[in-house]
């Protein structure tokens, strides 16, 4: 059965491949519509043209071709989904929705164009931009606790990738953003310690060791540390 759906929806994709047309977009079409789309809270849809065509690109593809349907309305196979470009009645801010297969008339407002500038929390994150992806996800927290995107295992994860390269002020940024994120967590100031201590900056793991202890009575790496450090401190 599922290779039987997967062959179908290749015929399809193929289908509307062959149905795409050639639009002569106007220069003020392209302006409005051109730009970034925020398709998550951490992802983008970017818009771009080249040579009257129209583009995206979305997670790691950087040249997406869809099949133009029309001048507002084109089929991403990527996605499986057609979208058409709408503007809000009331906020005018601009959006890319997605066109309903059950009902084309009714519009909604599903992924909203952003300044240029913008930039994801993982954006802000990979240029070193510490202070703006601890906002950002500090706001994503707030919104939903849960969310995929605030797990600790997967900053404590980065922070030893950046250890294992020696970057050891970026790890520790990223480990305060754990911490920041999840204070009540042993293990983010057991690692933010390793972090400093590996850094050569003995107080600052010495004050994270003792916040790991504290969460963590049992943690024999804190105990040992500190230990250490009472008996060498004057």
């Amino acid at each position: 059965m599922k290779t039987k759906a997967l062959l179908i929806s290749l015929l399809f994709v193929m289908f509307m491949s062959g149905c795409s047309k050639r639009i002569a977009y106007s220069s003020e079409f392209i302006e409005k519509t051109s730009g970034k789309y925020l398709y998550n809270q951490d992802d983008i849809i970017e818009i771009f043209y080249e040579d009257n065509s129209l583009f995206l690109k979305w997670r790691g593809a950087e040249k997406i071709k869809p099949v133009i349907l029309a001048e507002n309305e084109f089929f991403v196979p990527d996605m499986y989904k057609k979208f058409h470009f709408v503007q809000h009645p009331e906020t005018k801010k601009r959006y890319l929705s997605i066109i309903n297969k059950d009902d084309t008339s009714k519009v909604t407002y599903d992924y909203l164009k952003v300044e240029s500038d913008f930039k994801t929390p993982s954006m802000h994150l990979k240029d070193n931009e510490y202070d703006d992806a601890l906002a950002a996800y500090l706001a994503i927290q707030r919104n939903d606790s849960t969310s995929a995107l605030i797990v600790e295992s997967d900053f404590n994860r980065l922070g030893y990738e950046l250890i294992r390269k020696k970057e050891y002020k970026n790890a520790i940024s990223v480990f305060q953003i754990n911490a920041a994120l999840h204070p009540e967590s042993e293990n983010v100031y057991d690692s933010l310690a390793d972090a400093y201590l590996k850094s050569g900056d003995s107080l600052n793991a010495f004050t994270n060791y003792t916040k790991a202890l504290e969460r963590n009575t049992g943690n024999s790496r804190a105990k040992k540390y500190i230990k250490a450090y009472n008996k060498t401190s004057p």
